[in-house]
């Protein structure tokens, strides 16, 4: 169960479920492989799919809009 950050808040962000799950288990593989190439200072989550949501809901992880074609 998604508690932080609320879907509806993550919906806000980019409105496709779809779309949100392959961003945030992309970035999450990023975060996996290299611990250091994190984007805020602080994360309430310790798992990286947990820390590639926050980013997404703070704006500094977007989805590219060419990407989607």
């Amino acid at each position: 169960m998604l508690l932080y950050p609320s879907q509806d808040d993550l919906l806000n962000k980019i409105d496709s479920k779809y779309s949100l799950v392959i961003l945030a288990a992309k970035r999450a593989k990023q975060l996996h492989d290299n611990e250091s190439a994190t984007m805020l200072e602080d994360y309430q989550s310790k798992k990286n799919v947990g820390k590639a949501l926050e980013e997404i809901k703070s704006g500094d992880l977007v989805l590219d809009p060419d990407s989607i074609n």
